[in-house]
């Protein structure tokens, strides 16, 4: 028998945990920055849509091994994130510096995130 434990549907599906701020989610035990809150709804959509097309024309030039299509999608990915507020200038204004990318346990959420009770 396999020692892998197989998750259930119910945490594959179980959403990300999101810092008691609301600025990040925890992935793999690493922080990733949450879409501004403050976008509306049909701009929050529209921009979701852009980066999905995106990420498929990242796809798409990978397949066809096509340098230029490949940055030209990556340029729209990165845009997109940008414009989302998951990437360049943070979306809130108490000058608190951005953690994203970093393991949550070295970070200011190190507390937090152990009381969680998650481990990696």
């Amino acid at each position: 028998m396999s020692s892998l434990k197989i998750a259930s549907s119910a945490e594959a599906s179980a959403p990300p945990p999101v810092t008691p701020d609301g600025r990040y989610i925890v992935v793999r035990g690493r922080l990733w920055r949450r879409t501004n809150p403050d976008l509306d709804a049909e701009q929050r959509r529209a921009l979701t849509a852009e980066l999905m097309n995106a990420r498929r024309a990242v796809g798409a030039a990978l397949k066809g091994r096509d340098d230029a299509a490949l940055a030209a999608a990556r340029t729209r990915v990165n845009e997109a994130k940008i414009a989302l507020g998951e990437r360049g200038p943070v979306w809130w204004s108490d000058s608190t510096p951005d953690q994203s990318r970093r393991m949550a346990r070295n970070t200011s959420y190190a507390d937090w995130y152990e009381a969680l009770g998650r481990t990696a």
